[in-house]
């Protein structure tokens, strides 16, 4: 009889794609199983890029009736019956909804001596790591399969030449809750036009949130000087594919960043107020470019603070630095 296993992580998009090879691992062990995930709607664009998850259920925690959408949740999991659970929750009430779900095999982090009691596993929570590995961490007690890097059910295409893909913006929630992850608008403008004059085939990509930025570079650059497929990626399995034809891709702390990761494309990324080395892992594909700000507190954001400060100094990058570490490689 197939295993029915459900993985609970609530988060954006990139939180989705970072917990990925988890879901991935336990797959490889029990091929057969029937896989499901429970999120948040607002990274429900997470089954376009893979075929892993075969159900998905949604809670929408961050609204008004969190605890509402969390009772609704427990109903949908008592009706599917499943065999294992995986929650990536590190608040101490996860262990008691956990244990509210009445599903046998319950795997979460440690949350003190409740989660010990509760849990088949509580497993140490090290945040001092790769996101890919901290989350992985969960799914080490059900299999010894390691899947390091997120992997996509995609068509990859052939890497066009000297092009330089470049999706600037962050969430709109991100920005509305006061967490700003990216250079101005007007930056990156002057990006394109560097890269563009210094011989790069640019081409511009971004959804909905990234309207005012696209709009900023429309006014500013001539519209000869990159290719525009901004609004022409309908999903994120189509993002991915452009992503992969290109020769280097160049973008903030956001969700395409763990796409180009999982896909092996040559990233540049910035990086403020986030933390780097938990973000992406070790290689010499990618790169982040940093400020030299020398703040105390870099990175700050999660860690030592929910929004990002006034001054913003860990973004005070100018569009010479930015395009001259792509155009150095």
């Amino acid at each position: 009889m197939k295993k029915k296993i459900l993985f609970i992580n609530f988060g954006g998009l990139g939180d989705e794609i970072l917990f990925l090879p988890s879901i991935l691992s336990v797959k490889k062990e029990f091929p057969d199983s029937e896989i499901t995930l429970a999120l948040e709607p607002r990274s429900k664009g997470i089954k376009a890029l893979t075929d892993v998850i075969d159900y998905t259920l949604f809670a929408d925690i961050k609204g008004k009736n969190k605890y509402i959408e969390l009772l609704k949740l427990l109903f949908k999991i008592w009706v599917k019956r499943f065999d294992i659970v995986v929650s990536s929750g590190s608040n101490k009430f996860i262990s008691l909804f956990l244990f509210l779900t009445f599903i046998k095999q319950k795997y979460g982090y440690n949350t003190g001596k409740l989660s010990e009691k509760i849990l088949t596993k509580a497993v140490k929570l090290n945040k001092n790591q790769y996101a890919v590995n901290m989350y992985h961490d969960l799914v080490n007690g059900i299999t010894d399969n390691r899947t390091f890097l997120p992997e996509f059910n995609i068509t990859k295409k052939e890497t066009e030449p000297n092009t330089v893909l470049i999706h600037p913006g962050v969430s709109l929630l991100s920005v509305k809750k006061g967490m700003i992850k990216t250079v101005p608008a007007e930056t990156w403008a002057s990006v394109v036009e560097k890269l563009s004059n210094n011989g790069k085939k640019v081409i511009l990509a971004g959804g909905p949130d990234d309207e005012e930025t696209i709009k900023t570079i429309q006014k500013s650059v001539s519209p000869d000087k990159y290719t525009n497929f901004y609004g022409k990626t309908k999903n994120l399995r189509e993002l991915a594919e452009l992503i992969s034809a290109s020769e280097i891709f160049l973008c903030s702390d956001s969700a395409p960043l763990h796409i180009a990761v999982g896909l092996g494309v040559k990233t540049y990324v910035i990086f403020g107020s986030t933390d780097d080395k938990k973000l992406i892992p070790q290689s010499d594909k990618v790169i982040p470019i940093k400020s030299n700000c020398n703040c105390p507190l870099q990175p700050c954001l999660w860690e030592r603070r929910q929004t990002t400060c006034e001054t913003l100094d860990c973004l005070k990058l100018s569009a010479d630095e930015i395009a001259d570490k792509v155009l150095k490689g």
